[in-house]
């Protein structure tokens, strides 16, 4: 008796999957999933939920809401207010609000999944927790330095055109970037750290209280020190803190000048950045889901 001959390639399989005799494949052809597959199934979902939506218009109204509010106040003050300040710094009070926004959605991004469980699920579909975490950063940081660069181009705009006779100072071209690009990598890079908080704290009110404490704390702390000996330490909090790094990037920083200048913010903070996220990726590793 004859054994029946396979064909070397069944129609709809790849070379080499044909099935074996009593096997059964798929049809549909097969392929490895790449981290371009996660990035889309990580911006699906960012854009598909609500708080994401709220979130970001919330932001969005504190950056260019309030600047909007301010250019409107201080051209309606005494013609002889002139001030030797950039225009472009006033725009620091909406980003600082705004960094609540930023840094409520970066722990979101990934505490969410953990609060409803949906982590598992990911992790099913996608084994590889790296690039899991990856997709989720890549995403997030990527919407977050698009909305606070197109919202602070406005406000630097309306500022520099509207006010720019009320001041002495006119902006330089590296002004102009530090108040933007660099404002926008900032707040990135911020979003970058609360998102690995959120991994390895896995709860959304106390990665949030956590990374609230790392932006308001240090200045805080500085309020009550007030001894001599105490001078070096409380001009360190206040100069490294997120809210006098920011306002070096607008150059609007006072003090002794010690602390950190021109880009320098930005590197800081893509360090904290880098130290938060191996700490995450160690810990998504490690853990059960």
């Amino acid at each position: 008796m004859s054994t029946p001959q396979l064909p070397s390639q069944a129609p709809g399989y790849w070379p080499g999957t044909a099935p074996a005799a009593g096997g059964f494949v798929s049809p549909v052809p097969m392929r490895k999933a790449t981290l371009a597959d996660a990035v889309l199934a990580e911006w699906t979902k960012i854009r598909s939920v609500r708080s994401t939506m709220w979130t970001l218009g919330v932001m969005v109204a504190l950056i260019v809401g309030v600047g909007m509010l301010i250019a409107v106040a201080v051209q309606g003050s005494s013609p002889a207010e002139t001030n030797t300040a950039s225009p472009l710094a006033l725009g620091f009070i909406g980003v600082l609000l705004a960094t609540i926004c930023v840094i409520t959605l970066g722990v979101l991004t990934i505490s969410s999944e953990y609060g409803t469980g949906l982590i598992r699920t990911t992790l099913t579909a996608c084994p590889s927790r790296s690039r899991v975490l990856t997709a989720k950063a890549v995403v997030f940081s990527l919407l977050t330095l698009v909305i606070t660069l197109v919202s602070t181009l406005a406000v630097a705009a309306v500022h520099s055109s509207v006010l720019g006779s009320r001041s002495t100072y006119e902006p330089t071209g590296g002004d102009w970037l530090r108040a933007t690009v660099g404002v926008s990598l900032f707040m990135a890079l911020l979003g970058l750290l609360s998102l690995a908080v959120g991994a390895l704290v896995r709860h959304s009110a106390g990665a949030i209280t956590i990374m609230l404490g790392v932006v308001l704390l240090p200045m805080i702390l500085a309020l009550f020190m007030m001894m001599d000996s105490l001078r070096g330490v409380r001009d360190a909090l206040l100069q490294y803190s997120i809210p006098a790094e920011l306002a070096v990037l607008y150059g609007t920083a006072s003090g002794t000048g010690a602390g950190p200048t021109g880009w320098e913010p930005v590197w800081i903070m893509a360090g904290l950045a880098a130290v938060g996220l191996a700490g995450a990726y160690a810990a998504l590793a490690r853990r059960d889901a």
